[in-house]
Parts: C-alpha cells; structure tokens; sequence
C-alpha cells in the first residue's frame, strides 16, 4: 500500500510579488513550486514549514495563520499528498537565497505571472489552490495546529480539564 506524504507550504508575498522555488521533479521536468517540502518525524507543522522555507530560500518565516489542508489522491504523478499551506510574515531586508541544493533558483511573481503559467510549469495545481485560498482570506488560526509528542502527558492534561469541566457544570 501507498503511503500519504505530508508536506507543508508558505504563501510569501512582497510588494505584491509571491515567492516561488524553481526545482527539478521526480520527472526530471523543471517546476515552481511555493516553498514546501516533508514534515518530519517528530516534527510540528509550524516547525516543519520554518525549516522548508529556511532551506529553501534561506529567508526566516514566521507561520502567522494556516491557508489549508488539501488531500491529493492521487496526484499526477500517482502519490498521495497532504498538504499544509501557511502564510506568515518574512524579513523585508532579507533576500532569497536556496541553501537546498536541489533548489535551482528563487523567483518572485506577479500574479498575473502565475496565473499565466502553463500548468506543467507547476509541480502540481496545488500551487494554485493555495494561492486562490490564500487571495479568497481563507485563515485558520494557529492555535487550532497542534503537535504532541506524548500522549500520556496529552491524556492526563485532558482528564484533568474534563474533571474541572465537569465540577464546573454541576
């Protein structure tokens, strides 16, 4: 069986430009893509998306709210995706630079660039769906993105608010 890849994305715009990555597919094809990679192991989202985006573009992002979830499956290439797009705010005095390898070149757009690229120029309409979201004010708060990393902490945490909660109704 397939496994579900988890990736996160940020949404970075300046002066009315989006920040996109220029990056070789598993096809060999050239694409842009918003910053975006893996999560991790152990890793939250928020922290998982900082990383991306440092890696990436070697600019500091801060998550200020999340656009979205989207399940892909499959996607073109046959995976499955769950994706994790994030907005937040970046330095203005930092410039772009991959310190990822496997990043070819950083590149800002006008939306009307991006709306005139030919759809194989995207790693996948993914790209579009969080920008049309991200331009509709879709938001989540962050507080609703939760990392555990133990789950007996979690549960005792949870019973004692239950109890209040319940001392609290009677």
């Amino acid at each position: 069986m397939d496994k579900i890849h988890v990736t996160v994305a940020a949404i970075i715009k300046r002066n009315d430009h989006y920040l996109l990555v220029k990056e070789r597919a598993s096809s060999g094809d050239i694409v842009f893509n918003q910053p975006a990679g893996h999560v991790e192991l152990k890793e939250s989202l928020p922290d998982a998306v900082i990383r991306e985006v440092k890696e990436e573009t070697g600019i500091d992002f801060t998550p200020t709210g999340l656009i979205g979830t989207y399940l892909l499956s499959p996607a073109a290439n046959g995976k499955t995706y769950l994706r994790f797009c994030f907005v937040g705010n970046v330095p203005d005095n930092q410039q772009p630079s991959p310190q990822d390898p496997e990043i070819l070149e950083n590149c800002w757009f006008t939306l009307d660039e991006i709306a005139a690229m030919d759809r194989k120029e995207l790693r996948s309409a993914l790209v579009l769906q969080c920008l049309t979201d991200y331009l509709d004010g879709k938001r989540i708060p962050l507080e609703t993105v939760n990392y555990y990393n133990d789950e007996h902490h979690l549960a005792d945490g949870c019973y004692q608010s239950l109890s209040l909660s319940q001392n609290m109704a009677e």
